[in-house]
């Protein structure tokens, strides 16, 4: 088997050609037809309205805009008549009032225009009156999906490293008490600009330094503040290599401390206590000051007039349950990436592969290719900071969630229906988590066997739960990578697998018939090395030939050479010795077939390697091509002494 690659989460980039998944088209050539021209429709009336005298009308207008592009498929109207070139300047505009519901209408439409509105919005050069804004304002009015574009351009985050506005974000940060949002706003769009970002190394100082660092030793209590403690955090380990050496160790403790406090809080509680208590609050009527499920005072307006955001502020309790799984997804992303090599080869798919040097045969058939992930080097300072904070524990607590409650609740309530979505989330986020800590961390820091054994009937519990889980592909490509690097750890330590073959085989079948690549991939990986496993055990040979029939199936149909290629593998690692694998091969004609395979394989990576594959991919290809051949020629070996055994 190839080494499993380590996740490392990403903010999404566009394409080459600007767009990406959900990304709502700029209209032009014949899509203009299916655009309203009628210079009475709602989207040319407000934009219209946009340059009147009055400040009232100009806000009503943006306030509008602000509403209506939340239907996505209003937008490419409002993109045709020029609305960013409209909008822009009127966050310079004399009224705050004015400038608010413009930087509203901006955020809703980078939010719920994707990606390549928000690159539309860059090179309408919305950033000139943004960065002006910034810099002359004391008090930044924009919220956070103003700054969305900065997520999608890199001639965006390059206009933020020129204009200075780190210092102006670090400003903000400082302003958390009086306005948390805005701290928000400052602390999202900081944690998108400072990852991979080297240019902006230079500009963090000890003023920068002090500022994180005080956010994330703060003590205030709420959700919105531990959303802000964990982005903080974020942002540190992004800038990590501006940290004195002397504070390394000191500064990690508190970022892996914030993590672990937001890891702590039972989402599965709290989102219950907290509905029951905004249901209590609307039954008592509007107006009144009442006490949230945190302890926070708070005054239910009963108004959803607020623009700037998707959530609106009368549901307070809403707005904390959608802050503390943010806090947790985020905090999970980040011991993703703090497990995660920086080596850029870890995005590429199976880095190693069976090499030329892997001679078939009992004096080592493919025995690099079966040697199993080592851990990743982790810095001892970031090993002991997460033991030390039970993060482990943690991670596999949120890979249960979310609990049947806080799904029943949320079921009944429609407004709350999006933060089913959000809770399944933090699940997946924990699964690829542990992928990563498992790559990462050595045995005895995950409890020896004993804790390796419960982790792996942690998963099986999760997996066969339901019939339901096996056909999301999101969930899919979380719990197979977790399999697989447990399976891969168990496997080379000679640790039991508390999965039988028949759990195993269902869930493969299921990940074998997803769309997503990785998801195959894994699922061949772990039918490889649980076959591979059982070939070293007596009457294993009936479940051999089941998992050798569906390697076989694979490896012959699937469309995809990377897939392919890791069911050949695979067949590799299971077929290579024993008498229970010889029985299992001959009573699937595994020779034949693979003879038959050789020339075909062959054939399509010089027809459909280049172009359709990257280099990396094909040169693992092209080892596995090798490897096919030899392993032909060791299964021909294999049966002609047989034969002469026999004679």
């Amino acid at each position: 088997m190839g080494k499993t690659k380590s996740s490392k989460f990403k903010r999404p980039r566009v394409s080459a050609d600007g767009l990406a998944a959900g990304a709502v088209k700029r209209p032009s050539g014949d899509d203009e037809e299916a655009v309203e021209t009628d210079e009475d429709s709602p989207a040319a009336e407000l934009l219209e309205k946009l340059q009147s005298p009055c400040a009232d009308v100009r806000e009503l207008a943006c306030a509008g805009i602000s509403r209506v592009v939340q239907q996505s498929q209003t937008i490419p109207a409002f993109l045709q008549r020029d609305a960013v070139r409209r909008l822009g300047p009127l966050l310079l505009d004399p009224s705050r009032a004015v400038r608010e519901t413009a930087a509203g209408a901006l955020r809703n439409l980078s939010a719920c225009g994707g990606p390549e509105v928000c690159e539309d919005m860059v090179r309408q050069d919305i950033l000139t009156p943004l960065v002006t804004l910034l810099r002359e304002v004391n008090r930044v009015l924009c919220q956070e999906s103003e700054f969305t574009a900065l997520r999608y351009s890199t001639r965006a985050v390059s206009t933020f490293n020129r204009s200075g506005l780190l210092d102006v974000l670090i400003l903000c940060l400082d302003r958390r008490m009086q306005n948390v949002e805005l701290a928000l706003s400052a602390a999202h769009c900081l944690h998108t600009v400072t990852e991979d970002n080297a240019e902006l190394l230079g500009s963090v100082n000890t003023a920068v330094l002090s500022a994180l660092e005080s956010v994330l030793l703060s003590t205030h209590t709420g959700m919105a503040q531990t959303l802000l403690r964990t982005l903080a955090a974020g942002v540190v380990w992004n800038v990590k290599a501006s940290l004195p050496a002397a504070q390394h160790a000191q500064t990690l403790g508190a970022l892996v401390a914030t993590l672990s406090r937001s890891l702590e809080l039972d989402a599965g509680r709290l989102v219950p206590e907290l509905l029951q208590a905004e249901a209590e609050e609307l039954e008592e009527g509007d107006g009144e000051v009442h006490l949230n499920g945190l302890g926070r005072s708070r005054k239910t307006s009963g108004k959803e007039d607020d623009f700037s955001d998707l959530l609106p502020r009368g549901r307070e309790e809403l707005r904390e349950v959608t802050a503390l799984l943010t806090a947790q997804q985020t905090s999970l992303e980040i011991i993703v990436n703090m497990c995660c090599s920086d080596d850029p080869s870890d995005d590429e798919w199976e880095e190693t592969s069976s090499g030329d040097e892997a001679e078939p045969g009992a004096d080592g058939l493919l025995e690099g290719n079966s040697s199993l992930l080592s851990p990743l080097c982790l810095s001892a300072e970031v090993h002991g900071a997460l033991i030390h904070h039970h993060i482990p524990q943690k991670v596999l607590l949120k890979a249960e969630f979310p609990s049947a409650e806080a799904l029943a609740a949320c079921g009944k309530t429609p407004a709350w229906g999006g933060v089913v979505k959000k809770m399944y989330r933090v699940q997946y986020r924990a699964l690829t988590c542990l992928h990563n800590i498992l790559a990462a961390m050595d045995t005895e820091s995950l409890g020896g066997p004993v804790g390796l054994q419960a982790v792996a009937q942690h998963l099986a519990s999760l997996v066969f739960s339901s019939a339901e889980v096996l056909k999301d592909d999101e969930f899919l490509e979380a719990v197979t990578s977790a399999l697989r690097s447990l399976l891969q750890i168990m496997a080379s330590k000679n640790i039991p697998q508390c999965m039988s073959p028949q759990q195993l085989m269902s869930l493969c079948e299921a990940a074998t018939r997803c769309d997503v690549l990785s998801v195959r991939v894994n699922a061949l990986a772990i039918l490889g090395i649980t076959g591979s496993t059982l070939a070293k055990q007596p009457d294993s040979a009936e479940t051999l030939q089941m998992i050798g029939n569906a390697l076989l199936s694979v490896a012959t149909k699937d469309t995809n050479l990377v897939v392919c290629g890791e069911a050949l593998d695979a067949l590799f690692d299971v077929f290579a010795d024993g008498e229970e694998a010889e029985k299992a091969a001959a009573a699937i004609r595994l020779l034949p077939a693979l003879k038959a395979l050789q020339p075909v394989f062959k054939a399509k990576i010089r027809k459909e390697g280049k172009g359709k594959y990257s280099p990396e991919q094909l040169c693992v290809l092209d080892n596995i091509k090798i490897n096919l051949r030899r392993f032909v020629g060791y299964l021909e070996k294999r049966k002609c002494l047989q034969e002469c055994l026999n004679i």
